[in-house]
């Protein structure tokens, strides 16, 4: 349960959560109306968003749905300005969209990376753009990047994804430097495993479906609503990287401590994977 501190807090504020209709996004939605935030779920799926939209509501909740495809800069930047008109401010922006294609990098095509960066980068940087501009000109509010503890490791045979995460961190630690002096606070979220839809939904090249998130073994995955419950206390308490469960900030101060500590166990792993691989048909030339 949420302390009262943080629910009169977030009494009222204006919140857009992108990637609100499912997962970790839904759960950030559901946290973010029972502590009394006034929510716009916004998701690609429009079922998706109108059916968590709907569940706040009869909670007691306010939220409204709207479908948005983030890897699109204007759509992006209408829904701030949407959102800001109609509720005459922006208090919080989570930019959560993701989605992952795992593979060996030499299976991969510039596609497969493009589809990546569009949405686990950009989706993130247009969301940072538009709400940015609107908080410095507040005086206030706060972006929530969602990255992945992939966004504080290597994590290989998932490269675009890895990269995109990387940079996720990257970009949110360099604003919140920025945003510090003009009343926008920033932080980025670095989860773990946490029990959602995306191991069954990622898209997988040259591998055989049980390879997702076969890297979990013998590790408990986290629930949504306690992630969201992580996310949104480390939010109150302006944390610049909110990691978790515990054994994320472990590795990574671990890592940082001793670079190669985690190199025997991943390459293992990748040796593991590889002995799986199903090479794809690689594209030929162009035609003349």
């Amino acid at each position: 349960m949420a302390d009262s501190g943080s629910t009169h807090r977030l009494h009222g504020k204006v919140a857009i959560v992108t990637g609100g209709g499912s997962g970790i996004g839904e759960a950030v939605c559901r946290e973010l109306g029972d502590r009394g935030a006034q929510v716009v779920v916004a998701d690609i799926n429009a079922e998706h968003a109108e059916r968590v939209a709907a569940a706040i509501a009869r909670g007691g909740g306010l939220a409204e749905a709207r479908q948005v495809d983030v890897s699109d800069a204007e759509e992006v930047q209408r829904l701030v300005d949407e959102t800001t008109s109609g509720h005459g401010r922006l208090d919080y922006q989570f930019n959560n969209a993701g989605i992952a294609i795992g593979g060996d990098v030499r299976d991969l095509t510039a596609d497969h990376w493009r589809r990546v960066l569009d949405v686990d980068l950009n989706g993130v940087l247009y969301g940072t753009l538009a709400a940015y501009r609107v908080m410095t000109r507040q005086g206030s509010g706060h972006i929530v990047n969602t990255s992945s503890a992939a966004g504080l490791l290597p994590q290989p045979i998932n490269a675009p994804y890895c990269t995109a995460k990387h940079a996720v961190v990257g970009l949110s630690l360099s604003l919140r430097l920025e945003g510090a002096d003009l009343g926008v606070n920033v932080s980025v979220v670095c989860p773990g495993y946490v029990r959602t839809s995306m191991y069954q939904n990622v898209e997988l090249v040259g591998l055989p479906r049980d390879v997702a998130g076969s890297g979990r073994a013998g590790v408990r995955m986290m629930e949504p609503a306690a992630a969201a419950r992580t996310i949104l206390d480390g939010v109150d308490r302006n944390q610049a990287v909110i990691a978790f469960p515990g054994y994320v900030p472990v590795i990574w101060r671990l890592t940082c401590l001793f670079p190669r500590l985690i190199d025997r166990p991943a390459l293992r792993r990748v040796r593991q994977i590889r002995r799986r691989r199903t090479a794809p048909a690689q594209p030929g030339p162009a035609a003349e």
